[in-house]
């Protein structure tokens, strides 16, 4: 079964052959118990992505901001519900929290005028996803963070390898 969520609503995503391919756009994530291939492209934005290697149940995220404003919308825009609802979603399928591992990437500070700061957006966006992960007990076993290039990450849902190609 694969699920993907857009701001909130799920809908189920096409599957075929061994491994099928899916593109993850920014405030969206997918979950599957099935084999995918989710590609996405980041730049100040951060994909974590979780997979339990017994089940071979995987996700992944990708948000854009930290935190929400307090508006009580909870998108998946922002790394505090991203990072909760992806963990709730595999779970959801079968997961089993104490196996789930993560791999985190993005991050990157893209525009040249805001490099010289040290706590700039994709700064933040590390960093809530890191106190998420830390909170809900699931180790990072895997990173590319930071920098000042976009990534293109390839992601497999089921065993959770991961390809990162500088942009």
């Amino acid at each position: 079964m694969a699920k993907q969520s857009i701001n909130g609503e799920s809908a189920t995503a096409p599957c075929s052959g061994d491994r099928s391919k899916f593109y993850l756009h920014p405030g969206q994530l997918f979950v599957a118990s099935e084999s995918y291939a989710v590609t996405t492209i980041l730049g100040s934005c951060v994909s974590v992505c979780l997979w339990d290697p017994l089940t071979e149940i995987g996700g992944i995220n990708h948000f854009l901001l930290p935190m929400d404003v307090g508006d009580d919308q909870a998108s998946l825009r922002f790394g505090n519900h991203a990072v909760r609802e992806l963990i709730e979603e595999i779970l959801g399928l079968g997961a089993e929290q104490m196996r789930l591992r993560a791999k985190l990437f993005g991050g990157a500070c893209v525009l040249e005028a805001f490099r010289s700061r040290e706590n700039h957006l994709g700064t933040k966006n590390v960093q809530i996803a890191r106190e998420v992960l830390q909170a809900a007990d699931i180790p990072i076993v895997g990173h590319d963070v930071g920098g000042d290039r976009g990534r293109k990450l390839i992601f497999h849902t089921d065993n959770g390898s991961a390809w990162i190609k500088q942009l």
